[in-house]
């Protein structure tokens, strides 16, 4: 996989799933940025890269003149990768401020994202979109009535993408990373509410195999899949992608 030359944002990029992306897309040759939402969360990831270079950005997906200021650079690739599982719980036990937030940071910020990124993309003829999706945008889970709309409606946002701008270079994908150990399986396990928090922690699968299949997405020999919904746990995919076959 050679990105060399190629500039990219991963979006919650300090931790889990969007470091091992950075780590991933800088390993390919690209010049990597990411977001964060403390200078201390991007120090800590940069001691975690080690010798790799990459840039971090203290700006929080909702605050939209931090996230523009970020994305006014320019950028050949975004990795839409920040999310959040919260709140966690039946629907007349959650309130409807903390479900507006879920949105507000899985959906709508996530657009607003898009829309800028758009902007300089489209002006240069074209550049990667790739949006971190979930299962939970097609099966509803007991607990996760938040999580699984902002998903969803992510999921019908990439097809919009695709279908407005594809033919002008943007090739967009939604990508389902599988059950990862990361910090928020952490949460859903502690949440005990459904299937996905009974699965055992070694079970998980570790973050550098999608991340090793978001850096894929973002070069040419994904062209062909741009506008679908990826799962990584797709054989053929895995295959492409230079995944070990799963057990």
């Amino acid at each position: 996989m050679k990105l060399t030359g190629q500039t990219a944002l991963v979006t919650g990029g300090n931790r889990g799933i969007g470091l091992a992306t950075v780590r991933a897309l800088a390993e390919a040759g690209a010049d990597v940025h990411f977001t964060a939402r403390s200078a201390a969360n991007i120090a800590a990831a940069q001691r975690e890269l080690g010798e790799i270079r990459a840039t971090g950005h203290h700006a929080n997906m909702t605050d939209r003149i931090a996230m523009a200021t970020v994305l006014e650079q320019g950028f050949d690739i975004l990795v839409n990768n920040a999310a959040v599982i919260a709140p966690i719980g039946r629907i007349l036990d959650v309130s409807t401020e903390d479900w507006a937030t879920n949105i507000d940071i899985n959906l709508a910020s996530v657009f607003h994202a898009i829309q800028l990124a758009l902007r300089q993309m489209v002006a240069k003829g074209g550049g990667t979109i790739v949006n971190i999706s979930s299962g939970a945008a097609h099966r509803p889970q007991e607990g996760w009535s938040a999580y699984c709309a902002g998903k969803a409606g992510l999921a019908m946002l990439t097809r919009s993408v695709h279908l407005e701008y594809g033919a002008q270079g943007i090739r967009i994908f939604g990508f389902a990373p599988g059950v990862v150990d990361t910090d928020m399986q952490g949460a859903i396990r502690a949440s005990g509410i459904n299937p996905v928090s009974k699965i055992p922690r070694g079970d998980l699968a570790p973050a550098h195999e999608p991340a090793r299949a978001i850096a894929w997405l973002c070069t040419p020999a994904a062209d062909a899949l741009a506008g679908q919904e990826l799962d990584v746990r797709n054989p053929e995919l895995r295959a492409m992608a230079g995944l070990p076959a799963l057990g």
